[in-house]
Order: structure tokens, then sequence, then C-alpha cells
């Protein structure tokens, strides 16, 4: 990929796109394209195909998607599975057609079973059943990790796939009901600190462990792909290699909220799955490797949501 190649960021406003975005500015990337909700709506298929005849980029980075924790998944099964099933095919599509050189698919590591072997390895996808609570989500981006699957063996097109483990970093989404763990928990700390109340109410037991990956190593995992000249696998993992549980996560940012009460723990809502590890050798073999902990990154992410209130 040349410093002047014309790329695609689809939801380049997002957390991910966003961080691909300013990466590739760093590096020297001259042309840049993306469009906001508003100039391109994804799950217009009409509109999609006049914009990849009329721009042609050379590559394509898919980070747009209808994202949401536990409690959005279970409540809007169907909005979650039409509409990421209409933006996947609608890209995936008209980069096929219009001959782009690398199309990177982000997934998710929700795709693979809910109870799987540890760490999880790419291979053990579709070996079993999917975690209830967000399987419309997981099935969306199966049929597009398979989509873009079956134009590189068919094809063979490099539309890869990538499936990062949960994610954190600026511009996420800070929302009790729709936003993803770390967020959540921020914002519930956050509120019970302005209001000086005694507990703070989680979902779960505490007991599944997780695995968080900073949004900025993501983006560097995905120039590594980008620049590859050659790529052995159809879809790769990326994670951090660090697991936590998610009752030492509340305790982690309960200090650094500065929370002063005690933490009281629903065991009637769902915990979701019980461990999710990927294993990222394949990724790692092509010389990339995460570098920001959980420990040392969630202080600023904790100041970035306090900027977003103001």
């Amino acid at each position: 990929m040349k410093l002047n190649s014309k790329i695609y960021i689809a939801g380049h406003k997002g957390m991910v796109g966003s961080a691909c975005w300013s990466l590739l500015e760093q590096k020297g990337y001259q042309n840049l394209i993306g469009y906001s909700k508003e100039e391109l709506d994804l799950r217009d298929k009409l509109s999609v195909e006049d914009f990849f005849k009329k721009e042609k980029p050379e590559f394509v980075i898919n980070a747009a998607a209808k994202v949401g924790g536990i409690l959005a998944n279970k409540n809007f099964p169907y909005d979650f599975l039409n509409e990421n099933l209409q933006i996947q095919l609608n890209l995936i599509n008209s980069a096929n057609l219009n001959n782009v050189k690398k199309f990177i698919f982000l997934g998710s590591s929700c795709i693979y079973p809910k109870h799987c072997q540890q760490p999880i390895k790419e291979n053990y996808l579709l070996n079993g059943s999917l975690e209830p609570t967000n399987d419309a989500f997981a099935i969306a981006k199966i049929a597009g990790l398979k989509l873009c699957q079956s134009i590189r063996n068919q094809l063979k097109k490099e539309f890869v796939t990538l499936m990062p483990t949960n994610l954190y970093g600026l511009n996420d989404t800070f929302d009790i009901e729709n936003s993803h763990v770390i967020p959540s928990m921020i914002v519930k700390f956050h509120n019970a600190k302005v209001k000086n109340l005694d507990e703070v109410l989680l979902w779960g037991t505490g007991d599944p462990l997780r695995e968080f990956l900073h949004v900025d190593d993501l983006a560097e995992a995905i120039l590594v792909i980008l620049n590859a000249s050659e790529l052995s696998h159809d879809y790769y993992n990326i994670g951090s290699g660090e697991e936590i549980s998610i009752k030492d996560l509340g305790q982690l940012i309960k200090e650094i909220v500065g929370f002063k009460g005690s933490i009281k723990w629903d065991t009637s809502k769902p915990d979701g799955t019980p461990r999710k590890l990927l294993d990222s050798k394949r990724i790692k073999d092509l010389g990339w490797k995460a570098h920001k902990s959980l420990d040392t990154t969630i202080g600023n992410y904790y100041i970035n949501f306090k900027d977003s209130i103001k």
C-alpha cells in the first residue's frame, strides 16, 4: 500500500474508524475517504453502489456496524441482525464489483461458541452454540466473515476478516443501556459518585473473565494487514492476551472514578460467556503485538468520558 493509495474507512467517525483514520494520517497516508451517516446510508444498496463507482477506493476498512452491550443486543436482536447484514452485504458486494485491492472486515470475538476451549483459536468457529444474549449480532458477523472468505477462496481476492476482542478507547459510546461493559461501568460509577450514592448495582456475578484491547492497538493491527504482501489466512484474532474478571474490572473502575461506596452484584442478570480469551498467534506472526494495557490507559479513558459530558 502506497502513501497516496485511496483508502475508504466505513464508519470513520466511530471508535475503530476514527482510530484508523488518526493512525493512517500519522503515518503519512494522504488519500483517506470518509462519509458520515448523513452523507452515505450504508444500509442503502444503491447509494453504496454509486459511492464505489464514484470514488473507486483501492483499500476498504469496514469499521461500520450497529453495536451495543448485552441489554441492547438482548432487546433488539432484529435491529442488530438486519442492519449489520445490510451494511456488510452492500459494502462487500460493491467492493468486489469495483475490484478493491484489499477489503478488511471487522468481526468480533462474540462469533465464537459460548463454551469454547481457551484460548480461542480461529478454527473453533462454528464448533458450538453461541451466547444467546448476542447471537443475532454474532450471526451477522459470521455471515460477513463467510462472505469475505468465499470471495477470497473463489475469486482469489484479498478480503480478510479481523476478530478483535472487547474494545475500548477514544470516541467510545458512554451509555448505561446500550454501551459495552467498560463505558457502562464508568457511567454508573460516575453518576453514583456525583449523586453521593451508597452503592452501585452491576449485572451478573462478576465471575466471567474478559480480555480487553485498546482501539489504538487494533488500528495498528489493521495497518499491518493492509501492508502485508501475502496473507496466509482468511481471518485473524486480535487480542491483548491479558484477562481480568468482571469483578476486578468493577473494582478497578470504581477506584479510578473515585467512588467511595460499595458494589452490589445483581445475579438475576446474565453473565454472558464465562471466558473469552483469544489466541492471537496468527497476527503476532505478522509482527503485531498489543502495547497498551488496561491498567495504564483506563484513567485517560475516564478523562475522555468526563470531557464528553461537559
